[in-house]
């Protein structure tokens, strides 16, 4: 049996490194999965000029209290403004973040991502994402309450939004009890959603949650029910979308349990990790065949499904030519796969193992 802790990884975000499981392999397949991306803000306005100016001079303290009480305006307008700009003082500075958060600004940017004015629920959605970057801050973060409104801009926001939703639900996902209830609140369906219909960021982004969300099996049974197994498989088969690896290290943890396994042979998977096999990159040949190995472990009926799209040849050749740990995966698999293919032949067990 394949075991999890085989086939997690480590991967870096926002400068720095998380390690979900394996030492195994430090393949950096998430690697590009940074906070707030889009494009800068206007800066020309008098009150961004105050704030860059404020920032070289480190003396924000005062600015910040003013911008967190005006986003408590009556004004959508300086709402936006003030968001905006704690925006700004967070990306880049792990200091402000913590002073932003102490002023108080968590609860009322809260309360902006369920604003109907989508401009606005984008600017507390990348502010908050920015306050997530500092770890003393997540607490406050992880409440159902404020998860709940990150899980809406996923369903209704804009792209970016629904991008830095993406984001920071990722980085409140570091404890399991976050991991469980972010999956409880809905996420799962609507990141598999934007991992099948969003922009290539986008997919990166709901690859990277989906990844660390479904090291718990709850989570894992979320995403199969809610149809991942289809564009994963998809993006695994389109070498052109640079998203080969990070969908094959979703399927990776997700084929653990069998509805998965059951649900990624129905979209199609075999053929498409054989071709990997065959044609791919290193890194996604050996994920590739620890996903074959997975699947076919217990189940003759796999076996001689992969046997049959022509896998032996190209895991012979990876064997001779892989990285240490492939040739070792590719080695197990072709014993795996001549062994004799009698008895159970239609269920999913080989009681001969």
């Amino acid at each position: 049996m394949v075991t999890e802790t085989e086939i997690q990884t480590n991967y870096s975000y926002a400068g720095r490194n998380f390690s979900i499981g394996s030492r195994n392999d430090d393949s950096a397949a998430f690697s590009d999965c940074n906070s707030d991306r889009s494009g800068e803000f206007p800066t020309t306005s008098s009150q961004s000029r105050r704030l860059l100016l404020s920032c070289a001079a480190d003396n924000s303290d005062d600015l910040i209290q003013h911008l967190v009480s005006r986003l408590e305006s009556c004004s959508i307008d300086d709402q936006k403004q003030a968001a905006m700009e704690i925006r700004l003082l967070a990306k880049n500075n792990p200091e402000n973040r913590l002073k932003i958060a102490r002023a108080g600004a968590i609860r009322p940017l809260i309360s902006l991502i369920s604003s109907s004015d989508l401009q606005l629920q984008e600017y507390g959605v990348t502010a908050i994402l920015n306050l997530s970057l500092c770890e003393e801050n997540r607490e406050e973060l992880t409440s159902p309450e404020a998860i709940a409104p990150l899980v809406k801009s996923l369903k209704v926001g804009t792209s970016t939004a629904k991008e830095n939703a993406a984001c920071a639900l990722l980085r409140l996902s570091q404890s399991d009890e976050n991991k469980s209830t972010i999956g409880r609140s809905g996420a799962i369906p609507l990141l598999v959603n934007l991992l099948e219909t969003g922009s290539i960021r986008g997919k990166k982004d709901a690859s990277t949650a989906l990844y660390s969300l479904c090291s718990m099996k709850e989570n894992k049974i979320r995403a199969v029910q809610a149809g991942i197994m289809k564009p994963l498989v998809e993006l695994m088969a389109d070498f052109a979308s640079n998203m080969v690896d990070k969908a094959a290290f979703v399927m990776s943890i997700l084929v653990a349990t069998a509805e998965a396994k059951a649900a990624m042979v129905e979209e199609g998977g075999i053929p498409v990790l054989v071709e990997i096999v065959e044609v791919g990159s290193q890194r996604q040949k050996e994920i590739a065949v620890v996903i074959l190995l997975e699947i076919c472990d217990e189940s003759v009926v796999y076996r001689t499904m992969v046997a049959r799209e022509g896998a032996i040849p190209p895991l012979v050749a990876l064997s001779q030519s892989g990285t240490n740990r492939a040739k070792q995966k590719a080695e197990t698999l072709i014993e795996l796969l001549r062994r004799p293919r009698s008895g159970n032949t239609g269920g999913s067990k080989d009681l001969s193992d």
